[in-house]
């Protein structure tokens, strides 16, 4: 699928990433203000309109990514022509960190979003400078491990509604950390994405939040807005797994 991106201006003197709302969440938080034009000399900020393709599986990795703005899906195309979305990322997030010489999954834009994006070696000989921001990327490497160790036991082990209820939890727990409200996920992706991530049919992904939404663990509001009206009943369920 071909990028539908457009390339914004260069930041000049690094203000744009001074004000930008998604620092303190990545790695560039990590930096002093007074560092922080040196990293804004690297980025080329890119937007994207929901679809569009921010890499292609195969592609040489030659940049990283961090996402200011909307939400990033990661898949992998099995042989047999179906689609497995392995992760979600949203503001803060970084993408790219575990690639080797090409990238091992696809990445595409569900909503609208915005990234910056790095040259992979000139970002590396800046890390070579600022330490602090380097254990920060490795934190994030960290954590994108642990995430695909959950993911992997949230397809093999769990049913519909433990599945269903860990990606929930898990959407309100990201909230939370960028200071949203913990009951309460705003679902940016469709149905057939979150069957995708979770192993499910669309079908079974909606008869599931219906079922939720009778049983009043969760409200289902305009928008995409899901109301986590029972949370310790569905961390219940997620522990079930």
């Amino acid at each position: 699928m071909p990028r539908t991106e457009r390339h914004l201006p260069h930041p000049a003197l690094g203000d744009p990433c001074l004000g930008c709302a998604a620092r303190l969440l990545s790695v560039c938080g990590a930096l002093a203000d007074d560092d922080m034009p040196a990293l804004a000399r690297l980025v080329e900020p890119l937007h994207l309109q929901p679809r569009g393709t921010v890499i292609a599986e195969g592609e040489p990795a030659d940049h990283l990514f961090n996402v200011t703005a909307g939400t990033v899906k990661l898949y992998k195309l099995l042989p047999d022509g179906r689609r497995q979305i392995t992760g979600f990322l949203g503001p803060g997030d970084m993408l790219g960190l575990a690639a080797g010489t090409g990238y091992a999954y696809s990445a595409e834009a569900v909503t609208e979003a915005a990234l910056c994006r790095f040259p992979r070696l000139r970002l590396e000989a800046l890390l070579d400078e600022q330490p602090a921001m380097r254990r920060r990327l490795f934190a994030m490497a960290r954590d994108e491990l642990a995430a695909a160790q959950e993911q992997m036991l949230l397809l093999g082990r769990k049913t519909a509604r433990e599945k269903t209820a860990s990606f929930l939890l898990g959407l309100a727990e990201r909230a939370a950390r960028r200071g949203g409200p913990a009951d309460a996920v705003e679902v940016a992706m469709s149905r057939a994405d979150i069957a995708d991530y979770l192993g499910l049919t669309t079908e079974t992904v909606s008869r599931t939040l219906t079922a939720m939404k009778a049983a009043g663990l969760i409200r289902l509001l305009a928008g995409g807005r899901i109301v986590l009206a029972d949370r310790a009943a569905l961390a219940g369920l997620a522990q079930a797994g």
